[in-house]
């Protein structure tokens, strides 16, 4: 063969087995994290996510490089797919990053349906007056959740009425202090209406419920009053404080653990009409009458019970805040997933501490492998034990009281039970609200 020609076609074979070992190492590695989510039941995503079409998809992965999470995207015989589904949060970057247009975004899957409302361009639902914003829409990145609750409140402004300051009626309640909850709080302040923002935990919203030292990925976002938000990746403790500077700096009043418990349209007060309607927001304390009402309450919902004697004890909480309170205690915590698991290693790792698991399934088919591989170690270790296809039956002062699968009772002594059941989502809420939802099964 020509010189000239080994001279062009050497490197031309090197890139070629370069780029062929490249795809190979892809596919392993996204192999394994695909294989890995089948294996422990993390394959349904929690809510809008991409779906690729293998006809247009070429494995690019550009996709995979542009998705914030890194592991939720991988390539796998040539073509992207979703390996890591259940840490989607919707980002949206994946489809804008396909030169192909081969990936559509969907809420829900043919299996597992996702509860969204309906809402309009406005954000406003099918009950005028009423608006939703944020994760409860199906868009769960922070960015977005600041940007709906500005528009809504935008969206707000142009109703008949508002900022009038009618004696008695508010403008706006915000029902919510996520990040939706809090720009829309900001935008109301610098618009000057007359509102109030509730919140049935704590500031934050589902952020707060987040366990510690947890990484958060935002984007940069601009919030009325305060400005750009700068970081991109921060730590749950970090973004927490930063809302808290953001309250204390702009003087926003937040009146949380303000459960809304009923939302009441008053078709029969003056100034209300079938388009523009006055509504009472009652809480188990307080009644607020006002002309609109932004939720903004994400979609964690209530948190789940177990509905057993002693329950409404102080020692039962629904949320792990900070291992180190638990230091010298016996603590019980209740199930299965990600959060419980994390929960227990984290107080396992207290000095002086007597930790217990109890689920009701015979594996931890719902957490990842990173946090089973933690709570089989520390059980090896002897920092904590786990009680499989068990239920709790009765928690008194000090103890409680576990029935296994075999029906036989343990008793152990416990000072604290936290309960990692998930929640309760809001769909009832809002239909009892009359607001539409739709199911969608794998639907833009």
């Amino acid at each position: 063969m020509n010189p000239v020609v080994w001279l062009y076609a050497i490197p031309l074979i090197v890139i070629l087995i370069f780029y062929l070992w490249k795809q190979s190492s892809k596919h392993k590695a996204s192999k394994r994290i695909y294989d890995e989510s089948v294996a422990a039941g993390m394959t349904e995503p929690a809510s809008l996510h991409p779906v690729i079409d293998p006809r247009r998809c070429l494995g690019c992965a550009s996709c995979a490089a542009a998705c914030p999470e890194k592991d939720v995207l991988g390539i796998i015989n040539g073509k992207a797919q979703l390996i890591n589904p259940t840490h989607c949060i919707g980002h949206g970057a994946c489809k804008k990053a396909c030169p192909f247009d081969a990936i559509e975004l969907v809420f829900g899957t043919e299996k597992r349906g996702v509860d969204i409302p309906q809402v309009d361009e406005d954000f406003q639902t099918n009950v005028p007056g009423i608006f939703i914003a944020g994760e409860l829409g199906g868009m769960g990145l922070i960015r977005n959740a600041v940007s709906q609750g500005v528009q809504a409140v935008d969206s707000v402004c142009e109703l008949e009425g508002i900022g009038g300051h009618h004696d008695g009626v508010l403008d706006l309640v915000i029902v919510g202090a996520g990040p939706a909850g809090i720009a829309a709080s900001l935008a109301a302040q610098s618009r000057k209406l007359d509102f109030v923002t509730l919140e049935q935990d704590s500031l934050g919203g589902t952020v707060s419920h987040y366990p510690r030292g947890k990484i958060v990925m935002t984007a940069p976002a601009v919030l009325p009053v305060v400005g750009k938000m700068q970081f991109k990746e921060t730590t749950k403790e970090a973004l927490m404080d930063f809302w808290q500077g953001v309250v204390e700096k702009t003087g926003l009043e937040i009146k949380d653990r303000h459960r809304v418990e009923s939302i009441e349209r008053d078709d029969n007060q003056p100034g209300s009409n079938q388009d523009s309607p006055l509504f009472t927001v009652k809480t188990a304390t307080e009644d607020y009458r006002c002309r609109s009402i932004l939720l903004a309450i994400g979609r964690r919902g209530t948190p789940r019970k177990l509905g057993v004697p002693g329950e409404e004890q102080n020692k039962v909480v629904y949320r792990l805040i900070d291992p180190e309170q638990y230091i010298d205690q016996h603590v019980l915590v209740v199930g299965g997933g990600d959060s419980a698991l994390e929960a227990a290693v984290s107080i396992a790792e207290q000095p002086g501490t007597d930790v217990t698991i109890s689920y009701r399934s015979e594996a931890f088919s719902r957490a990842k492998e990173k946090n089973r591989n933690k709570v089989a170690d520390a059980e090896k270790e002897g920092s904590l034990r786990v009680i499989m296809q068990s239920n709790v039956k009765h928690i008194d002062e000090d103890k409680v009281t576990i029935i296994t699968a075999d029906d036989k009772e343990v008793v152990l002594d416990n000072d604290a039970v936290i309960v990692c059941a998930g929640g309760i989502l809001p769909t009832a809420f809002l239909k009892d609200t009359g607001i539409n939802v739709d199911t969608k099964f794998g639907t833009a």
